[in-house]
């Protein structure tokens, strides 16, 4: 064997590889069930009852209250009284959203109130 044959052979890998064998498994992904948003009109008591029941069976509420606002100050306050009662009930959130709206959410949805909006015309 020459000098130049030990430098220059093919070298054999200290360490084996080895290779191991994986299964993939299947993910059983069940479809998700799709959260409904409704938009509703309160406009007395008994629509409070209606969306109560919505939010309680996992629907989020928007719902306009400007016509009783403009109408009758003391039973909308008396309805917003009893819409977030029942929402701190089953654990909901409840939000004013500018004069005319509510945004009422079932227990699996909470409100982010942290951050501000932007102001209009700001990039």
């Amino acid at each position: 064997m020459s000098v130049f044959s030990r430098f220059f052979r093919k070298r054999q890998p200290m360490i084996e590889e080895k290779v191991e064998d994986f299964t993939e498994l299947p993910i059983d992904v069940e479809p998700s069930e799709k959260m409904k948003v409704i938009i509703e009109k309160i406009e007395g008591l008994s629509d409070a009852d209606r969306v109560i029941k919505k939010v309680r069976t996992g629907s989020i509420v928007i719902a306009r209250i400007k016509e009783l606002k403009e109408q009758n100050v003391d039973e909308l306050k008396h309805c917003i009284s009893k819409i977030k009662t029942s929402a701190a009930v089953f654990q909901g959130d409840l939000a004013g959203v500018g004069d005319e709206w509510l945004l009422i959410t079932p227990s699996s949805v909470k409100i982010n109130r942290d951050e501000a909006p932007a102001p209009a015309g700001t990039a």
